[in-house]
């Protein structure tokens, strides 16, 4: 690719860009990406403040929320390196007093934790919580029933991951925020990176942040969410030039571009090792997530959302290529924004997808009935199927959209331009897996006790 063809292809995606933030409401957005060794393109877009109109530079600190469970778990590979704790251990060897409801305790490890595989659903958030104890003392006493064995189903738990704090504060005997801030935050030289609310008036160039209110059709500002014990999973606030030198550790084989050695190759490769299966072609990693096969490359990324934050971050190891979109507008869509710039990073089309769904247009009739009903977890997630004959609608947060099947287990619909898959898991014996477009036998019209949507596994309720 050219200098000139680099220059045009880069216009095309602000063009894309600045589009995206128009028909999402986004205020402010911030990109970064880096080839070759450096940062090649840093730009910022949008305002920090809809009041003061205050411009977004490379410079302007968002919230990363989710983004933050790499930093974790990069932290506990500096313990797996120090031969402090192991993968494979259970949790109770660190958190002895922990006994999840229904789980066999000595098979849920280290790994599961760190990969949201568990088996436990999502929990009430409760960010009152400030200590962790305190917060295994609540997972203890908690309503719920388990998914399934560890390692048997992926559902996104902040709850179980925030285990991973406690295991770094007794086996350091430091603050969760402390060992972080010393030996990942300021060890890769991240500078205007924080875990502390107190220090972004300091730093200045904060962004403010905001969610669209739909019903008003307005931007609605947000407070910087305490978090509580959730820091463990969301509490970086950063830059887009910060994170590139975080995305220097990885593609350098455990080594900032400082010099300084943050974790061991073998660890690197840990983290970027898939654990469990996500969706068609992704996996979770410990704290990242990939999709192996991208075009003959890799991709490892982690996205992010809390009230007025979305975010996504991450890096494809064989080219030596990582990016980071920041923007202050939460429920909207970082990760797309993410791709272009790794596509055209990559010189692939900017538009190109990590995976697509195709509608089976075959279904027998009736075969969407199944569907219907309600889906939801004690964390506030839901969504409700609503079927008419051949048709079938989702409700979600408050919006409707069409749902189409892509298979017997599988049904997907479009949302600020993505593909939004929904996966539904049945009883053993009520189907057979995959028997939907192959025209094979299928058993029974048993309905599905749970929905995998938006990484949280959702129950079947009505």
């Amino acid at each position: 690719m050219t200098a000139t063809t680099k220059t045009t292809k880069w216009n095309e995606f602000e063009e894309y860009l600045e589009q995206t933030m128009r028909d999402n409401h986004i205020a402010g957005a911030a990109v970064a990406v880096y080839a070759e060794g450096r940062v090649i393109y840093a730009k910022g877009f949008g305002v920090r403040d809809i009041t003061t109109k205050e411009p977004v530079t490379p410079e302007s600190i968002f919230g990363v929320a989710s983004v933050s469970k790499s930093f974790t778990a990069m932290a506990m590979m500096q313990l797996v390196d120090a031969r402090m704790v192991s993968l494979d251990d259970p949790v109770t060897k660190y958190i002895p007093e922990l006994t999840l409801h229904g789980a066999d305790m000595s098979k849920v490890t280290v790994r599961h934790i760190l990969s949201h595989s568990t088996g436990l659903p999502p929990m009430t958030r409760r960010e009152d919580i400030i200590r962790l104890e305190d917060h295994v003392k609540f997972l203890n006493g908690e309503d719920y029933e388990i998914l399934g064995k560890p390692g048997e189903y992926f559902s996104y738990a902040n709850d179980t991951f925030l285990l991973n704090g406690l295991i770094i504060e007794r086996l350091t005997g430091r603050l969760y925020r402390r060992y972080m801030t010393h030996h990942i935050l300021d060890a890769i030289g991240m500078n205007r990176s924080t875990y502390n609310l107190e220090e972004l008036p300091k730093m200045g160039n904060v962004t403010v942040p905001y969610n669209f209110n739909l019903e008003t059709g307005e931007l609605e500002r947000q407070p910087w969410p305490t978090l509580g014990t959730y820091e463990v999973g969301g509490g970086v606030r950063s830059n887009v030039l910060d994170l590139m030198k975080y995305a220097e550790v990885f593609l350098n084989k455990g080594v900032a571009g400082n010099g300084n050695r943050i974790i061991s190759e073998e660890s690197v490769k840990a983290m970027c090792t898939p654990v469990i299966r996500t969706g068609r072609r992704s996996f979770y990693c410990l704290g990242l997530q990939t999709v192996p096969d991208y075009h003959g490359v890799t991709l490892m990324e982690h996205g992010g959302s809390q009230p007025g934050v979305s975010s996504n971050f991450g890096f494809v190891p064989e080219k030596g290529i990582a990016a980071a979109v920041l923007t202050n507008v939460g429920g909207v869509p970082a990760g797309a924004i993410w791709l272009s710039a790794i596509n055209v990073a990559l010189g692939l089309p900017m538009d190109e997808k990590r995976s697509v769904e195709k509608e089976w247009t075959d279904v027998p009739e009736g075969y969407l009935d199944r569907f219907a009903g309600t889906y939801q977890c004690n964390e506030g997630g839901k969504i409700t199927v609503v079927v008419d004959g051949r048709s079938a609608k989702i409700q979600t947060m408050g919006q409707e959209f069409e749902l189409k099947i892509a298979d017997e287990t599988t049904m997907f619909y479009e949302n600020m331009g993505q593909q939004m898959v929904v996966k539904f898991f049945f009883r053993e014996g009520s189907h057979r897996e995959g028997s939907g477009p192959e025209g094979r036998e299928r058993e029974g019209s048993e309905k599905p006790w749970a929905a995998l949507a938006g990484s949280r596994m959702l129950r079947r309720s009505s």
